[in-house]
């Protein structure tokens, strides 16, 4: 194929082709964006092919916005239309001069609406736009899917925030939280290794701290839905014969049309997170493949396809090391101890992790992060979490809901176990709270604008709804256990 300075000399003849066919201007900047973002983002096809498209495709929308009724005539339109009206009711009620009166105000807008349109015309035919760096921006972003419009005010600020925006959704892990913001913020920014995805993480840490809702969390700041994520169990890839299946059965097996499961949901969504759960429980020969993604962002598929992954952020979990983990901070109740610091027990943990994996695996890692057990502030913390998703639900139905410190230690310590983490508290919400409220709502016990306050009484929770409107007091017990 041509270089890029070929590419954008063949551009340069085309030019006034493609100005005459969508009688658009197409700039000069125009011309070498589309062809340094082609050759940048549109992976699977080759120069100067993807930047032709990209060229006819900008000219295709300008056009397609010039043809555009504008403000005015628009407005001119609504305005006859409601001036028939009235002169068809006028002529029903037989008041004849009035409609006399509306039919030569009609005459008088439809002759500035013929006059505003020719004008329209006019211009529009012999200018119908121009093509600049904005418009083949937009078209590259949406050919990909990749978010590549320039940083504005709100978005910098958004990225500098962008630590308190994940704690919103993820309690504690204040490390992790910083480590994938500045991968972020160097990607956003332009400094990272073009080659290389945006970032490489391992996520160690023992069950239910956050680390896949991190991950998550991740996908719906940059994204806004967290079907940006990509998640694979690595358990399903235990043996050799399995590890196919991420890049496509090979010609003549089983499903070799479909694609494989990472490459086919990647090559859709070149901008995503990848999440691969327990990374330590796939076969030896992932990791190989993993290799290629990790130190040139591409992997070829069954079909011999290079699919990019050069934006998107790898994210692996391992519970190796969780043992150690919770030697050092005893239950997530207790304060660090002098003699186990973090840095100490991280150290401990990566002796591990390297007796697990290979030194060519780890050394492309950009950073591995330990997760700590949840405090027991967090964990409470958690719980008014939950119990404010729960609210924005009620709302819907027209209610509110409040826990009292006793019944948010009564949740925190109903089925609690210190291994699982903070997993059992959604389970503990679901039965005691979400489970008889239902009931309750079914039965009809609330109005709409009670607020329910949730409260301990003969150790099971009772739910109260006040009526402030009245200032009255309605009483419900239900026992939750």
């Amino acid at each position: 194929p041509p270089t890029k300075e070929e590419t954008i000399a063949i551009l340069e003849g085309l030019r006034d082709r493609y100005e005459a066919h969508h009688r658009v201007r197409i700039t000069d900047e125009a011309i070498e964006a589309a062809v340094f973002l082609s050759d940048r983002y549109i992976t699977g096809r080759h120069l100067p092919d993807k930047a032709i498209d990209v060229i006819d495709e900008a000219g295709a929308k300008v056009r397609m916005r010039s043809l555009t009724r504008p403000p005015d005539l628009k407005d001119l339109d609504e305005r006859i239309k409601r001036m028939e009206k009235e002169k068809d009711e006028a002529v029903a009620a037989q008041d004849f001069e009035l409609a006399a009166s509306l039919r030569d105000k009609l005459e008088k807008l439809r002759a500035e609406r013929e006059k505003r349109e020719k004008e329209w015309l006019s211009v529009r035919y012999e200018k119908g736009g121009i093509v600049d760096v904005d418009v083949v921006t937009e078209v590259v972003s949406q050919m990909t899917g990749i978010p590549l419009t320039r940083l504005d005010k709100d978005e910098t600020q958004k990225l500098l925030k962008m630590e308190g925006e994940l704690h919103k959704v993820v309690v504690g892990q204040d490390e992790a939280i910083k480590a994938v913001a500045r991968a972020v913020r160097r990607s956003r920014a332009g400094l990272k290794d073009p080659k290389r995805p945006i970032g490489i993480f391992i996520f160690v840490g023992p069950t239910g701290v956050g680390k896949t809702l991190l991950a998550k969390a991740l996908a719906r700041f940059m994204f806004g839905t967290e079907e940006a994520l990509v998640q694979i169990d690595m358990s399903e890839y235990m043996e050799k014969f399995n590890v196919s299946r991420l890049v496509g059965a090979p010609p003549g097996y089983v499903g070799y049309e479909e694609g494989g499961q990472l490459t086919e949901r990647i090559r859709r969504r070149p901008y995503a997170v990848v999440l691969l759960d327990e990374i330590e429980k796939a076969h030896a020969d992932v990791h190989n493949m993993l290799l290629q993604v990790m130190e040139e962002g591409a992997l070829t598929d069954a079909f011999g396809r290079r699919v990019d992954f050069r934006n998107t952020i790898l994210i692996m979990t391992s519970n190796i090391g969780a043992e150690i983990i919770k030697d050092a901070e005893p239950l997530g109740f207790t304060q660090r101890s002098e003699e186990l610091t973090y840095d100490k027990m991280k150290e401990r943990l990566m002796t591990k992790i390297e007796h697990t994996f290979r030194p060519e695996f780890l050394n492309r890692v950009d950073e591995i992060i330990v997760f700590k057990h949840l405090t027991r502030d967090e964990l409470k913390a958690i719980v008014d979490l939950e119990v404010s998703y729960l609210r924005e639900r009620l709302r819907g139905l027209g209610l509110d809901i409040e826990l009292t410190e006793e019944a948010r230690e009564f949740v925190l310590n109903y089925n609690y176990n210190p291994d699982f983490g903070a997993r059992p508290i959604r389970r503990s919400i679901q039965k005691l709270i979400e489970d008889p409220l239902s009931e309750e709502i079914l039965k009809g016990t609330f109005s709409e604008r009670d607020k329910i306050v949730v409260t301990v009484k003969e150790n099971a929770l009772h739910f109260e709804a006040h009526k402030e409107r009245r200032k009255r007091r309605k009483t419900e017990a239900v026992d939750a256990t």
